[in-house]
């Protein structure tokens, strides 16, 4: 089993900035794509950013130039970098990592438990 634990959250005034973490621990052979997803009340889960294994980066456009996304391969490790924050980016930020695990090995989504980021006008 893989489980991602995220940290980071909390409440901020608008323009500040927050550093979401997640890192993931148990029987990981692999991880290819980890991610960040956000989710309001009422409404699905959103992507915000994914980052490939190489580096590769994609953002939703309302975070784009105000996010950054990066990892640490070595520690099974995702950061979200969120600067400019507004009251729009209030939600819960979930982390997700496509793993690798158990025996036989099978390629997984697992998903953090969610931390509450609040952004305040």
């Amino acid at each position: 089993q893989v489980q991602l634990v995220e940290s980071g959250g909390g409440l901020v005034q608008a323009g500040g900035s927050l550093r979401l973490s997640c890192a993931a621990s148990g029987r990981i052979l692999s991880i290819n794509d980890m991610a960040w997803f956000r989710q309001t009340p009422g409404k699905q889960r959103d992507l915000v950013a994914r980052i490939t294994r190489g580096g590769a980066t994609n953002y939703a456009a309302s975070v784009m130039g105000r996010f950054t996304i990066s990892r640490d391969n070595a520690k099974n490790t995702v950061y979200l970098q969120m600067n400019s924050l507004q009251p729009e980016d209030t939600a819960v930020y979930y982390c997700n990592a496509a793993a690798l695990s158990g025996l036989p090995p099978l390629w997984y989504d697992y998903w953090g438990q969610g931390t509450q980021v609040t952004v305040s006008s």
